[in-house]
């Protein structure tokens, strides 16, 4: 498969994600949800897919390519259909046949986040090139990605390019601003933070460049983690695991000279070092939720960790992750971008998403939307009663992923201008 790496993440903040509503329906149509009209087939989830439709299909596909279950092919017809003509795609289109609004209706991380799932699952290769294209147009002089065509770069959105590249073999390093000839790598690691921060927040990434100085974010930080591997959503970890523990951002020499390799080390010591403090996984940032558990953005920093080598660090947050006490399960079921990170962390720090504490997330997965056409297992059998309802988790994705704008970000994911979980 082309792609076996990946973030997340993406999430929005609260005033973006208000904006990015109606433009995600170009058309003014109420979506299907509001409308109780029936859901788009081979859409994964019932809940309102307006910030979130091609977010949380991209992770369902990529999850499910992760563990071997092809996925049913009207899934991969709805993700494709969504695509609009100049290769971009929007949150979530009500309407394919009307046009896109290039510069308001297109987001960054939902054409990266199709990009990985298409390159895959296969088959779509005319669909991917289109969507590198709108990428490499977009790009920012800095070198990275806003939200949308002309936004300001952010580390969410510039992950997600990132793994768009990974996962089609193009080296990001070599994808370079025509005016700059800055790469992501440029924009991302001046989004980190260095030896003038707090010692305790050096390695960390802010969401994006803001008056006041930059602002720690843990789900932007999870996500370039990744990317600064040249690392898509789903990782290649296939024998890797001895890395031992990260090392903490040197403060010697200039930030301008810190390479890649640096940056993902710097990230993954404070991820590893949060985590630990928190017990064993990362807090909320959202608005009204800051001593609550933050289920997606540590899902991503396990897969961050395990992407390095760093799978005894990943070890404790994925057993947290999986602990029947610890409400993982409960947070996801029903949500499809949810269920997929949870099989996408577990995978990746060498776990089994088929035996997640008990449960079998895959399963689960496959439930929330049609029939895969192969897969294996216990998963491949009929949704049962309880595993039909979305039990309010679209609430979620839209706090998700508006709220992780909140805290500074723009994901998901968890989120993405939806909601990325």
């Amino acid at each position: 498969m082309i792609v076996r790496r990946s973030v997340a993440a993406l999430a929005v903040s609260a005033a973006l994600c208000a904006a990015a509503a109606p433009a995600a329906l170009a058309d003014g149509k109420p979506s299907p949800k509001a409308s109780g009209a029936k859901l788009p087939e081979g859409l994964y989830g019932t809940a309102d897919p307006k910030f979130d439709g091609v977010w949380r299909q991209s992770l369902a596909l990529l999850a499910q390519d992760a563990v071997d279950v092809t996925p049913a092919k009207s899934a991969v017809d709805w993700l494709a259909g969504q695509q609009c003509e100049d290769g971009g795609f929007a949150a979530y289109r009500a309407d394919t046949g009307k046009a896109c609004d290039p510069k308001k209706g297109e987001f960054g991380d939902a054409t990266a986040a199709a990009v990985q799932a298409l390159a895959a699952v296969g088959g779509r290769a005319k669909a991917v090139e289109k969507g590198i294209g709108w990428l490499k147009r977009n790009q920012n002089v800095d070198g990275g990605w806003g939200m949308n065509p002309g936004a300001p770069s952010d580390a969410n959105s510039t992950s997600a390019a990132v793994g768009a590249f990974a996962a089609t073999s193009v080296d990001p390093a070599e994808v370079t601003s025509a005016e700059s000839g800055k790469t992501p790598y440029d924009a991302l690691i001046g989004l980190q933070l260095g030896c003038d921060a707090k010692a305790d927040e050096r390695g960390a990434f802010t969401y994006q460049k803001a008056k006041g100085g930059p602002a720690v974010n843990d789900l932007a930080t999870a996500s370039a983690a990744l990317a600064v591997r040249g690392s898509g959503l789903v990782p290649d970890t296939e024998g890797k695991g001895k890395g031992g523990e990260p090392k903490p951002l040197s403060c010697g020499g200039d930030a301008k000279d810190r390479t890649p390799e640096q940056a993902a080390e710097g990230a993954a010591a404070y991820l590893a070092k949060a985590m630990a403090g928190h017990g064993d996984h990362l807090m909320s940032s959202m608005p009204g939720a800051k001593d609550q558990p933050d289920f997606g953005a540590t899902a991503d920093a396990i897969v961050a960790l395990s992407a390095g080598g760093h799978r005894a660090s990943a070890a404790k947050p994925l057993a947290w992750l999986q602990s029947k006490d610890g409400g993982a399960v409960a947070w996801a079921k029903g949500n499809p971008g949810a269920l997929g990170k949870l099989v996408l962390a577990a995978h990746a720090a060498g776990g089994d998403p088929r035996d997640f504490s008990g449960t079998d997330v895959v399963r689960q997965l496959n439930a929330t939307g049609p029939k895969p056409q192969a897969a294996s297992g216990p998963e491949a059998s009929a949704k049962s009663e309880d595993e039909k309802d979305d039990g309010g988790n679209g609430v979620w994705w839209v706090v998700g992923v508006c709220a992780v704008a909140g805290m500074g970000i723009g994901f998901l994911l968890s989120g993405r201008k939806k909601q990325r979980v």
